[in-house]
């Protein structure tokens, strides 16, 4: 315990020194930050977005909050392969998708991939929500949109932060610990930097029988091998973290991995 609690105390560092940002944020950001941040979207037996349904309520609840601006860069395949404007369809998609799953906490659902000026989007955005999917290609855009400066002058004004799998990855200073394949080179690894260590979303600790190749800890420890001051949590399937200012709280069932 006295290991973990030391560890907890590193991650809270108001310095927030591994996210390399030298833009004046820090404090705002350790002070003002609100996130929910999700290993995943789906659980076995039940709908989209349903196991978190309440912690998502419970995270929003006193805000007044209508209507968030949701990012879905990240997935990339919920339209039909072949269907003409197919990034767009699938954009479309996971929108319709996501409204669906917000619909009973009455939250509207503004897409940002339909707006003509994305950065006044996020400027005006009451809640910001990142969606899970493919992190390369969530973060290429991120770069090639250019809000990643935006989004996190608007975390650190107190707006909430809600992503789930690539978009709990992107809340890190780097996409490094995530489980994607790279579909395609983003202009830069480096992400929001919400806070100072690591998620590796979907974290699994058993090793299947008949499973002769690397485990997802031995992956992490390479990370660490060559990042040796950086801090990885594996966040399970049905965990989440809940950040308000310097704290953090762990959502489970299942505890996270250090």
């Amino acid at each position: 315990m006295p290991q973990l609690r030391q560890r907890l105390r590193h991650l809270l560092s108001p310095f927030f020194s591994q996210t390399g940002f030298r833009d004046g944020l820090d404090d705002a950001l350790l002070q003002n930050r609100s996130l929910l941040l999700l290993s995943n979207s789906s659980s076995p037996g039940t709908g989209y977005l349903e196991w978190p349904r309440a912690h998502m309520a419970d995270f929003i609840r006193g805000r007044n909050i209508r209507e968030m601006l949701f990012i879905p860069w990240a997935g990339i395949t919920l339209a039909a392969s072949g269907q003409k404007d197919g990034l767009t369809a699938s954009f479309n998609a996971y929108t319709a998708k996501v409204a669906e799953a917000f619909s009973p906490l009455g939250i509207r659902i503004r897409p940002i991939h339909r707006e003509a000026d994305v950065l006044r989007a996020v400027k005006r955005a009451e809640g910001l929500l990142v969606g899970g999917g493919n992190t390369f290609h969530l973060t290429h855009m991120l770069h090639a949109s250019g809000i990643i400066p935006a989004v996190r002058r608007k975390v650190a004004e107190g707006c909430p932060y809600i992503g789930w799998s690539a978009g709990a990855n992107v809340a890190c200073p780097s996409l490094r610990t995530t489980n994607d394949m790279p579909i395609i080179e983003p202009e830069s690894f480096s992400t929001f930097g919400l806070v100072p260590f690591q998620i590796n979303p979907h974290y699994l600790d058993t090793h299947p029988q008949g499973h002769a190749g690397e485990t997802r800890q031995m992956r992490i420890e390479e990370f660490l091998r060559l990042h040796p001051q950086g801090i990885v949590l594996g966040l399970r399937e049905g965990t989440g973290l809940v950040l308000k200012g310097p704290s953090i709280r762990l959502r489970k069932p299942y505890p996270a991995g250090f």
